[in-house]
């Protein structure tokens, strides 16, 4: 029988097997050049996880049950199993990621019973539950020094009740609820708005623009210098292969006189060190630019990009790669030049690391053709942001999470840039830059983006395989910022103009009619309902694009537009109008009806400037 076939077999428990029937059963298995091979199983202590994205290390895949308490390790694997094979009632089979979080969290649970003498989980009762929580909710963290944020407490909690719903499924299962009539979410202090604020909390800190205006300026010196600096280490590697059997020290002094004879300052130091920046600086361009996710630029490959061309002749990039977020699988983005820069000097850059992979693929086929690491090297082989391992046995790989946390760190410490900067935080900036785009503030996504509409539908045709998740970050971005204008309009002293704004004036100051429950409620119900953006002198709230005051014919139409809302952030740019047009009026060939159309827009100039509690300037023209 084929280890698919035993695998298909197996049962969905471990319960009334004898103790040799269960520790033959096959945990995890790997295909190597074509032929399917167990792994790990059941009887292993090290239980080896495979469907992991290529940006985890390999310890992070590992099940390791010594690390458990002694008493609990047998139920443990039992409870594993079963949710490995079948997972929790209702749901799907978890990923890897999902069952190591689950052993993770469920582990401090058990450590729990094992401070209390509790030797058996048919022992953990309501009121040792109950213990456990109010111990996790006084605990400090181990990182911070601060206590522990409500959404890691949900998931102990989470953890505790799965373990209770599998346990059921083994020999020893906990006989009562964890904690009958009430929930994790609830335990960890996460309910109604409560919940909402606290998730908001833990919430991706958005990058500041002018921190991320610098990051981006370093990062994208450095790609536009690649070619340069991989010409420069090709002159390098050829001093290895000329000068080979020639001492280190002999070596290493040919390549100093080489590198200062072609004007690069600092040494071999200097030079190994701007290598691993220039490889940082490509994915911050890639990140900035795709809001792709850490795992989904791990799996970028070598020529990853390529073009097409609408009906209407635009060019457009794409850039493949692979998301399992959400089970896409192999995924497309649309992304400017400037990504294809990057990534085609990483598939220069990434050569000697590939061919690294190469030769260690053949070095193991020579002495074990089964060697299960033959085909954790072919799925990293072709990669292109690769760096070796921090193993007694190095080896090149991916770029874990993790090293991109503590690269990124190191980039900014460098280059003197005061912000923790973390991966996740590129893809909420891009979010918000796309949704802020809408608003006016940024139009460079716009020309790069080409197909994105104004009303922010996003009718993503273009691409059956792209990646739609990001879209629905950018709306939740731009759900915010719709918020944060409508809350700035009901202010009680704000002052606002255009006739949707003298509208929000009236019904401000009205009769008070009660509609929604509070002030949040009305403000989220507006912004959802309210079509809103930016044409860089007024906030429209039509819902199309139709008007000819959007397209900057006649600017000032907004000033009684039903449709306009002006703020005191606008009247700057009604001041710059005025003056333009009064300086119109010294013009003796615009004829009358010239005339009377400066003289129209000047009155709503004004118009909009006293209804903004500002006197129009007068300046000597």
């Amino acid at each position: 029988m084929s280890v698919l076939q035993t695998v298909e077999a197996q049962p969905a428990d471990v319960r009334n097997l004898l103790d040799a029937q269960r520790d033959r059963l096959i945990i995890s298995f790997i295909n190597v050049d074509g032929h399917w091979q167990a792994l790990s199983h059941y009887g292993d202590d090290r239980w080896r996880l495979v469907d992991t994205t290529t940006n985890r290390s390999a310890a992070s895949a590992v099940l390791s049950f010594s690390r458990l308490p002694a008493a609990f390790r047998g139920v443990m694997k039992a409870v594993i199993y079963r949710y490995l094979v079948r997972g929790r009632d209702g749901q799907v089979r978890p990923k890897s990621s999902s069952v190591s979080s689950f052993f993770l969290y469920a582990s401090s649970f058990l450590r729990h019973l094992e401070e209390l003498h509790i030797p058996r989980l048919s022992e953990a009762t309501p009121l040792v539950c109950k213990l456990y929580v109010d111990s996790a909710k006084q605990a400090l963290s181990k990182r911070s020094g601060e206590p522990i944020k409500a959404t890691t407490l949900m998931l102990r909690f989470l953890a505790v009740e799965a373990l209770y719903e599998l346990s059921q499924y083994t020999d020893e299962p906990m006989t009562i609820e964890p904690w009958p009539g009430a929930s994790a979410q609830l335990l960890a202090g996460l309910r109604g708005d409560a919940r909402a604020a606290l998730l908001a909390e833990g919430r991706t800190p958005l990058i500041p623009d002018d921190v991320f205006a610098s990051i981006f300026q370093i990062a994208w010196r450095n790609v536009l210098g690649i070619d340069k600096l991989l010409d420069l280490r090709d002159g390098l590697d050829r001093i290895d292969a000329e000068r080979i059997g020639q001492q280190a020290r002999t070596i290493s002094g040919a390549k100093r006189q080489y590198l200062i004879h072609n004007n690069w300052e600092g040494g071999l130091t200097t030079f190994n060190q701007a290598l691993l920046d220039v490889r940082t600086a490509c994915y911050i361009v890639v990140a900035s630019l795709t809001g792709c996710r850490n795992h989904e630029i791990a799996f970028i490959e070598s020529d990853a990009c390529y073009r097409a061309q609408d009906d209407d002749g635009e060019i457009y990039w794409w850039m493949r790669s692979r998301s399992t977020k959400t089970g896409e699988g192999n995924t497309e983005w649309l992304a400017p030049e400037a990504v294809v820069t990057a990534l085609r000097g990483m598939d220069r850059w990434a050569k000697p690391y590939q061919e690294a992979i190469e030769l260690e693929i053949v070095q193991r086929r020579a002495v074990d053709p089964s060697d299960p690491e033959i085909s954790v090297c072919q799925r990293h082989k072709n990669a292109v942001f690769l760096s070796g391992t921090q193993a007694n046995d190095a080896h090149v790989r991916t770029m874990t999470a993790g090293a991109w946390g503590s690269e990124l760190k190191a980039f900014m410490a460098r280059h003197g840039i005061d912000w923790k900067l973390s991966t996740h935080q590129f893809r909420r900036k891009f979010a918000n830059y796309a949704a802020r785009s809408q608003f006016g503030d940024l139009r460079y996504l716009r020309d790069h983006y080409k197909h994105w509409s104004m009303d922010m539908t996003l009718g993503y045709a273009l691409n059956e395989s792209q990646e739609l998740s990001l879209f629905h970050e950018i709306q939740d971005e731009l759900d915010d910022i719709k918020s944060g204008v409508v809350e700035q309009w009901f202010q009680p002293n704000e002052p606002l103009a255009g006739g949707y704004g003298q509208g929000i004036m009236n019904w401000r100051h009205g009769t008070d009619v009660t509609i929604f429950k509070d002030r949040s409620a009305m403000i989220k119900a507006i912004s959802d309902s309210t079509a809103i953006r930016s044409n860089g002198h007024a906030w429209c709230t039509a819902d199309d694009n139709l008007c000819v005051g959007n397209g900057g014919l006649e600017t000032t139409r907004c000033a009684s537009c039903n449709n306009a809302v002006i703020g005191r952030a606008h009247a700057r740019l009604y001041q710059g109008l005025y003056d333009q047009l009064k300086e119109i009026l010294g013009c003796a060939d615009i004829g009358e009806a010239g005339m009377a159309r400066v003289r129209r827009d000047i009155a709503r100039c004004r118009d909009v400037l006293a209804a903004l509690g500002y006197e129009p300037v007068e300046r000597l023209v």
